[in-house]
């Protein structure tokens, strides 16, 4: 979403993906894909710009996710190569204790 600012002062957000077009006139109007007008304080440039910003931080933070995944991965393949002991060895477990009740006196 980015933050703009109508002509009464107001402020409100807008889903960039949901813009058809950006006109002057000579007042900024943004034209949503349904037909829906606003008209806003900020210039042309300066609301191309937010758009800009804001599909880059879009794809900035998949790509952050994408190497964090990516990295979870590789420390998890790190982990499973240095078990101490081979795929068809179980390790010994204790044995189970069992639970008793409590008897009431």
């Amino acid at each position: 979403m980015i933050i703009l600012t109508r002509l009464a002062g107001s402020r409100f957000a807008v889903n960039p993906d949901l813009l058809e077009r950006v006109e002057a006139t000579p007042d900024t109007v943004l034209t949503l894909l349904d037909g829906t007008k606003y008209v806003v304080a900020e210039g042309l440039e300066e609301v191309v710009g937010r758009v800009a910003d804001y599909r880059a931080t879009v794809i900035a933070t998949a790509r952050r996710l994408a190497e964090e995944q990516a990295a979870a991965a590789e420390l998890e393949h790190q982990v499973e190569a240095a078990a101490p002991w081979p795929d068809d060895v179980t390790p010994r477990l204790a044995p189970a204790v069992p639970l008793r009740r409590r008897r009431r006196s």
